[in-house]
């Protein structure tokens, strides 16, 4: 049998057979060539909210291609975009005005990186090029939000095309005020553009969590310092963390702040880059050499919105905060069979995501039998992808208790496939 000439993403060929076909996307599930069924505890990548294929989306879909397909977005405008826009400048935290839209997390990340160092520069605020970012963070898989990211083995061959940036430790638990302190050193020295964060939760870093207080707080020092804070909610939006955006919890408005995954329900691509008045007033200038340069082909693609706008009336008219709340309650409740068990360590939740790390004292043998833990998974029917020795939930909004349940039940049995707590 010849392979699939397909080229997978976090994928390595030589090792791992070519996956399971899905057929059928419906709710939580998802169903496989051979009849097989996949419970889809990740959310596919932590893009689908309410479910697949949620029927207001879909319909939405199938209406905007009766009259639309790709314009050009420099050119001319369409009411789903417009539409959007307003829509998202009314649910975002306040001061957020302007929606600049892409194609994805990675770009809408790029996007405010370009914006922060355009309106520095177009201030005349030249001495202010430096990005900070925290350690263990990701933001994306393209040059500038790798360069954000953190560095190791997914980024080191493309060492050369990443540009430099100061880092600040994650803020642990006991330790959030070295976090703290480490900010406010660099962002005293009035030459850093922009500080980005993952709100409350380091997502691929391996799901670590930290309180809303000390985002709090390192949006109060960025306001002394005069720093712009940019909020990386690509997967902490949406209700992830328990809120719609993470930064409520917190209390605070970012200067910019960048959505994609769940912006549409998880059902096709589309990024937006959120920013303040200020920021957009600095590149809105007589001088043509002031403009933001950025586009790709299909910015504000109608069909991508108009399915956006769907997801926003779906948060609007049908109980998904309750969906949420119920969801998060289910996951905090499950934490507690984890308790105890040497097997395990730092069972923690953050609204819907509930994750633990596997105690086994080398997170490199985790590395190397991760496919082990993902062909498990698959045989347990359901759809999971640790991150080193973080094992985590993500589920639709839609999982049922009984579904919860299978998810936890594998993520407890793959510690005896490691020999977790020997």
């Amino acid at each position: 049998m010849v392979s699939s000439p397909v080229w997978r993403p976090f994928f390595q060929h030589a090792l791992e057979p070519d996956p399971p076909r899905v057929t059928h996307a419906e709710g939580a599930w998802l169903t496989t060539a051979d009849g097989g069924r996949l419970l889809d505890a990740i959310s596919s990548w932590w893009v689908t909210t309410h479910g697949h294929r949620h029927p207001r989306i879909t319909a939405a879909i199938r209406e905007a291609t009766e009259s639309l397909d790709q314009v050009i977005f420099a050119t001319v405008t369409h009411e789903p975009a417009e539409r959007l826009a307003e829509d998202l400048v009314a649910l975002a935290p306040p001061g957020l005005t302007r929606v600049f839209y892409s194609d994805s997390g990675s770009t809408a990340v790029e996007v405010a990186l370009k914006m922060a160092l355009g309106a520095a520069r177009n201030a005349g605020d030249l001495k202010r090029t430096t990005i900070v970012a925290m350690e263990d963070a990701y933001h994306g898989d393209s040059i500038g939000a790798m360069s954000v990211g953190e560095r190791g083995v997914f980024n080191a061959p493309y060492e050369p095309l990443l540009f430099d940036v100061a880092r600040i430790p994650f803020p642990a638990a006991g330790r959030e005020q070295a976090t703290l302190d480490a900010f406010e050193r660099l962002a005293r020295s009035r030459e850093v553009a922009a500080l980005i964060v993952e709100p409350l939760v380091l997502g691929a870093g391996g799901m670590r969590m930290y309180p809303p207080w000390a985002l709090a707080e390192l949006r109060r020092i960025a306001d002394a310092t005069g720093t712009l804070l940019i909020a990386d909610e690509v997967m902490t939006g949406w209700g992830r963390t328990g809120t719609l955006f993470a930064c409520e919890q917190a209390g605070i408005s970012p200067d910019i702040l960048c959505t994609s995954k769940g912006l549409t329900g998880g059902v096709v691509p589309l990024a937006a880059t959120l920013a303040t008045e200020e920021i957009f007033a600095a590149h809105r200038s007589q001088d043509r050499a002031r403009t933001f340069f950025h586009s790709s082909s299909y910015t504000a693609n109608p069909i991508a919105c108009a399915a956006a706008c769907a997801n926003i009336a779906v948060w609007r008219e049908e109980p998904v905060a309750e969906r949420v709340a119920a969801l998060a309650r289910a996951q905090a409740a499950r934490l507690s069979r984890y308790d105890g068990d040497p097997r395990f360590r730092d069972a923690r939740v953050c609204g819907t995501i509930a994750a633990v790390n596997i105690a086994v004292p080398d997170t490199g043998y985790l590395a190397e039998i991760g496919l082990t833990l993902r062909r498990f998974f698959l045989e347990r029917g359901v759809l999971l992808r640790p991150l080193g020795d973080a094992l985590y939930a993500m589920p639709p909004y839609c999982v049922t208790d009984a579904e919860l349940d299978l998810i936890h039940d594998a993520l407890f049995d793959a510690a005896d496939l490691v020999g977790a707590g020997r």
